[in-house]
């Protein structure tokens, strides 16, 4: 099909090249050959009369306007997809369909797993491919990157749907040393150093965020990309990492760590399912919405 002399067919080529960078990792996603790309980005060069990717170093870097192209791009092909693939039945147990979710490690440690089991024993032919969030999940959504998002409410958009998922307290894990896994009080919480994750961007740490409401400020000399890497990283020392439980009780199991209730009430973490408005219909991602939320039930089982 083509629209003004260009191929519309060329558009998922750009779409890849622009998030990718790549042109061997475009033509692997597309199984095509890299000779095969290599042509589709020089026929986009030719229509835009742009460079549209060009080399920098190790790696391909967007130009200006490719950078224009991408968001509307990606919104066309997703109401595409959504279109073409439209309601239609979804067997489980003979579907081979990949599916792909954006999460926190927070979630690869906690439900994910669950969901991974279920999905194994009711649709063993489905592939799942996560991938990490990078950006605000609203973002993500939007630009159809995945057809599911877990994220907590605070960054869930208003604009596609979304469930509640869970809700998981906040605990404080700590090096069995410290002195004060006996005496934790407000005051101690407030004067400890704390070790935090850093979500991708200007985003805050959901667990700063819960002691400022109610207003503790703390000091954090120590902080993680990794949700996982928390607990490890208070080893050794008399700092406090302020974490989801379902976490600790992950990955506090060995010996080596105390986890202590707040001595203040904290709001605990919500963290939702989200999904692109388009996709709402499928029956393939209401299915795996569904073996999520089961999953999470069966999670939150095991901790009562």
């Amino acid at each position: 099909m083509r629209y003004r002399e260009l191929d519309l067919n060329l558009l998922m080529a750009l779409d890849r090249l622009i998030r990718l960078r790549s042109v061997s990792r475009a033509a692997d996603e597309m199984s095509v050959t890299q000779s095969a790309m290599s042509n589709m980005l020089a026929r986009l060069r030719e229509y835009f009369d742009d460079p549209l990717l060009m080399q920098v170093g190790r790696q391909m870097e967007p130009t200006a306007r490719a950078l224009d192209l991408a968001e509307p791009i990606r919104d066309i092909l997703v109401r595409i997809e959504a279109t073409v693939r439209g309601p239609s039945q979804f067997e489980p147990a003979s579907s081979t369909r990949t599916f792909s979710m954006m999460v926190s490690d927070y979630s690869l440690m906690t439900v994910i797993p669950v969901v991974v089991q279920r999905v194994a024993r009711l649709a063993p032919r489905v592939k799942l491919h996560f991938t990490p969030q990078v950006m605000q999940p609203a973002v993500q959504v939007e630009q159809g990157g995945a057809d599911l998002v877990i994220a907590p409410g605070m960054y869930c958009s208003t604009d596609h749907p979304s469930e509640a998922l869970l809700h998981d307290p906040l605990v404080c894990v700590m090096d069995e040393g410290n002195p004060l896994a006996g005496k934790l009080d407000v005051e101690a919480l407030r004067t400890a150093e704390h070790v935090t994750m850093q979500p991708p961007g200007d985003a805050e740490a959901y667990s700063l965020t819960a002691l400022a409401q109610v207003g503790i400020n703390v000091d954090t000399p120590i902080k993680s990309y990794s949700f996982a890497s928390l607990p490890a990283l208070v080893r050794g020392t008399n700092r406090i990492a302020v974490v989801q439980s379902q976490l600790a009780r992950a990955m506090t199991r060995g010996a080596g760590f105390v986890v202590v209730e707040p001595p203040v009430a904290l709001k605990p973490l919500e963290q939702r399912l989200l999904w692109h408005k388009l996709r709402g219909p499928d029956p393939g991602i209401q299915w795996l919405r569904g073996q999520t939320l089961e999953a999470a039930r069966e999670l939150q089982a095991q901790v009562d």
